[in-house]
C-alpha cells in the first residue's frame, strides 16, 4: 500500500470536491480512543480471560512494476502472543482508480473491504479484532488517511502504520529522524509526534536501537494511541510491525508469480471511469483466493 508502488492519476475538479466531501463525511464518524470489548493489559501480555486480543490483521498492496494498474491485495491475520499465521487471503486484480495524494483510500480500500467482508460472510473465526495498514491514520494532511477511512467503511478497529512522514502541521520526517539522532534521544525508541498546533498526531517508533529509519503510527479508528502504540510494539520482531511485513511479502510473492495472467489478458485494460462511491468503485477482480 506504499504510495510509491501506487500510480499517479488524475481526477476532474468535480470528483476531486466529491472524494473531499465523502472524506469529510467519513471523518465526521471518527472514533480516536478505545471503542473495543477485548483487554489489554498494561504489562502487553495477555490476560486469560475470554475477551482478549488475539487476533492481529495486517493489510498491503503490491503493484506491478510492468503495469502499476496491476495489483496485488493481501489480507493476514496473526494469532497473540505467538504472531503465528492463522489466515491470508489475496485479491489478484487491475485497478482503475488512480492514486491521487491524500485519498489513497479511494483507490485501495474497496479491494481491502472485499477481503474483510469474506471473512465475515464466512463467519471466518479468525477475523482481526484490530486491523494494521500500511499507511497513516490520522497522521495525515487532512487528519484521515487510510487507516482511518478503512476503519471507519469496516467499522473495524484499526491502527496507521506508516514508513514515511509526509508534511503535517509543521512535523516533517528528516526533522523526526534529527531528534533521534541527538545525544539525549540516543536510547530512545519512541517520540511523539506533536504539531504547531500542539495537537498530537501519532508518534515516531524505531523497534531496534540500530535503525535510524523510524516507523509512524497513528489512531486509524475506535482506539487510542497509546493501545495502538501497545499492539505495534508487541508485534515488531524487526522495523515493520509483522502483520504487516507479512501481507508486504506474500503480496509481494503472489504478484510475482501470476500477474503475466493479469498483463496478458487483451480485454482488461484501465478505463477512465473513476466513481466517487468507494463501496462501488470500478475494479476487475481476477483471482480471489482463499
Amino acid at each position: 500500500m506504499d504510495e510509491e508502488g501506487a500510480s499517479s492519476g488524475s481526477l476532474s475538479g468535480i470528483q476531486l470536491k466529491n472524494w473531499r466531501e465523502e472524506q469529510d463525511r467519513l471523518k465526521e464518524k471518527l472514533i480516536a480512543y478505545d471503542d473495543f470489548p477485548w483487554k489489554l493489559s498494561s504489562s502487553m501480555e495477555l490476560r486469560e480471560e475470554s475477551e482478549t486480543l488475539k487476533y492481529v490483521g495486517g493489510v498491503d498492496m503490491s503493484f506491478s512494476k510492468e503495469d502499476s494498474s496491476v495489483a496485488c491485495a493481501c489480507l493476514v491475520v496473526l494469532e497473540l502472543p505467538s504472531l503465528r499465521l492463522v489466515h491470508h487471503d489475496f485479491s489478484f486484480l487491475r485497478l482503475h482508480v488512480p492514486y491521487v495524494p491524500g485519498f489513497l483510500a479511494f483507490r485501495e480500500a474497496p479491494v481491502l473491504l472485499q477481503l474483510l467482508q469474506k471473512m465475515r460472510d464466512d463467519q471466518n473465526p479468525f477475523f482481526p479484532q484490530v486491523l494494521m495498514v500500511d499507511g497513516n491514520g490520522i497522521l495525515h494532511p487532512r487528519g484521515f488517511g487510510s487507516a482511518c477511512h478503512l476503519g471507519v467503511l469496516a467499522h473495524l478497529p484499526t491502527i496507521g502504520v506508516g514508513k514515511n512522514l509526509h508534511h503535517v502541521d509543521g512535523l516533517n520526517q528528516s526533522e523526526v529522524r534529527r531528534l533521534f539522532q541527538l545525544k539525549e534521544n540516543e536510547h530512545e525508541q519512541v517520540i511523539t509526534l506533536v504539531g504547531n498546533s500542539g495537537l498530537t498526531w501519532g508518534v515516531g517508533f524505531r523497534p531496534t536501537m540500530s535503525s535510524l529509519k523510524p516507523i509512524y503510527v497513528s489512531v486509524g479508528h475506535r482506539i487510542s494511541l497509546d493501545s495502538a502504540f501497545k499492539i505495534v510494539k508487541m508485534t515488531c520482531k524487526y522495523r515493520v510491525p509483522e502483520p504487516i511485513r507479512q501481507a508486504d511479502m506474500r503480496s509481494r510473492a503472489y504478484l510475482q508469480e501470476h500477474q503475466l495472467t493479469l498483463l496478458k489478458e487483451p480485454g482488461l485494460q484501465p478505463t477512465d471511469q473513476v466513481t466517487c462511491d468507494v463501496s462501488s468503485a470500478v475494479l476487475t477482480p481476477l483471482i480471489n483466493m482463499y
